[in-house]
């Protein structure tokens, strides 16, 4: 009996070292990738790093991190097609004509639309599956409060128009080179 526990008691502090050391590597590393974007340079203990490498105390230069780009917010609004009172399906023409009307003034420099299928859990626990769009935005960091307004009328003006529960969104930081 002593031997089992034993046993038990050394599987589970194994495991619970591979979740502890699994968790300091995540917590550790997703605010890493997320500073690369605030700046151009990232200071190090040994060294500096810069868009043409890492020069550490010794001389040596790697190119281990090269940044490109500019600090951009990626958006992505997922739109669904079918309408939950039981009206006709949204049509591509009139997506396309929401996009021109409703989109397109708020970001004229450009965006990008690709047809999609998706599926959701309706209130009733129901899968639902529909046609949906996908709308790709991409604007300057230092924008992003300003575009927030505007993205957000989007998703309310097309609820409003086409009878629908939501739209979802997804923002990211990203790097952008043109």
């Amino acid at each position: 009996m002593a031997r089992t526990l034993s046993r038990v008691s050394r599987v589970s502090r194994t495991r619970l070292a591979v979740a502890a050391a699994v968790t300091a590597v995540l917590a550790v590393g997703a605010p890493a990738a997320y500073a690369s974007l605030d700046t151009d340079t990232d200071t190090r203990a040994n060294g500096t790093t810069g868009a043409s490498g890492t020069t550490g105390t010794s001389g040596t230069t790697t190119t281990a991190h090269v940044s490109r780009g500019d600090a951009y917010t990626e958006t992505r609004l997922l739109f669904g097609t079918e309408r939950p009172d039981g009206g006709p399906d949204v049509t591509d023409k009139q997506f396309m004509k929401f996009i021109d009307d409703e989109v397109t003034p708020s970001f004229p420099d450009g965006l990008t639309v690709q047809d999609g299928r998706g599926q959701w859990r309706d209130s009733n626990g129901k899968i639902e599956r529909e046609r949906s769009y996908e709308l790709i935005l991409l604007y300057p960091t230092t924008q992003a409060h300003k575009r927030d307004a505007l993205i957000e009328d989007i998703r309310e003006d097309y609820v409003k128009e086409y009878a629908q529960d939501s739209v979802a969104r997804l923002d990211d930081r990203v790097r952008v080179d043109f």
